[in-house]
């Protein structure tokens, strides 16, 4: 079953973004580049997006699965439309896509 293990936030500023979440909440950032930043400590993490034409308009929602592939293939017979198809990123590969109502989500596969 997949299961949401990360949650994507679109930001303006990823360093005013990572200051407010240490300040509030103690979390500790690792950046991958001067516009992502992820916590990486397994239990939920949260990536920071912060490069315009990446940010998607609201939070989102990553799920792991064990079969990418198969995942797109199983969204896209239930009615779900691609948005991203998969593409490589630090830590593995994914794909955006919306489901009948609209929101944006992600499935991935960590390396």
């Amino acid at each position: 079953m997949a299961r949401n293990t990360y949650i994507e936030l679109p930001v303006a500023d990823a360093g005013r973004a990572k200051a407010f979440y240490a300040a509030a909440f103690g979390w500790m950032f690792t950046d991958f580049g001067p516009t992502y930043a992820s916590t990486l400590d397994g239990a939920g993490d949260v990536g920071l997006q912060a490069d315009a034409p990446e940010r998607t308009a609201a939070l989102l929602p990553v799920f792991a699965v064990d079969d990418l592939e198969a995942t797109l293939a199983a969204v896209e017979a239930a009615g779900g439309v691609v948005t991203r198809p998969i593409f490589a990123f630090p830590g593995g590969r994914r794909f955006h896509f919306r489901d009948p109502d609209g929101h944006e989500l992600a499935a991935m596969r960590p390396d």
